[in-house]
């Protein structure tokens, strides 16, 4: 089905539904911008900050490592052959422990981004239904589905405010 076909049976569904179900039209709607939200909530700028200063650590720990390897190649030039094959074995075992590092970090700095997403959209999802259950709102739609908005329904700005002025009482307990 092409995309025109799709937007004529949308139109005719949602005609269908608003002539069939009269009170859905006297329903109290709104959209939230959840990506926006999300991008400017002070909790996600404040664990971004937190990621990148735990990925600067991270990365001064690998550049020890490579500095290691490197001095153990400079040392290794200046050796007779049969000392140089077992400075080898230490550059492998450095040059392994490199690789394992690299590994193990992008592995804890990911689950730590994850955790903190999950934990951020949970905080989105909660205060919209508060929000909504407070300001008598039928529905809220995530931004993203809607096809066509009025910005008159756009309670976003709305949203993320209560959000950070929450997350701000929160920080200062």
């Amino acid at each position: 089905m092409g995309s025109k076909a799709f937007l004529s049976h949308l139109i005719v569904f949602s005609v269908s539904l608003y002539l069939a179900f009269p009170a859905f039209a006297e329903q109290k709607m709104a959209f939230v911008d959840v990506a926006k939200v999300f991008n400017d909530y002070q909790k996600t700028k404040d664990n971004e900050s937190k990621l990148q200063a735990a990925g600067r650590k991270k990365e001064q720990e690998r550049d020890a490592l490579v500095y290691e390897i490197r001095r153990l190649k400079d040392e290794q030039a200046l050796l007779a052959e049969d000392a140089r094959n077992k400075k080898q074995e230490a550059i492998d075992a450095k040059f392994k422990e490199l690789q394992e590092f690299d590994g193990n970090a992008r592995k804890e700095l990911g689950q730590q981004r994850n955790e903190t997403v999950k934990d951020i959209f949970k905080d989105i999802d909660e205060l919209v239904q508060r929000y909504g259950e407070r300001k008598g709102y039928d529905i809220i739609f995530n931004e993203r589905v809607l096809l066509y908005r009025n910005p008159r329904f756009d309670v976003t700005v709305e949203v993320l405010e209560e959000l950070n002025r929450e997350y701000q009482t929160k920080k200062k307990k």
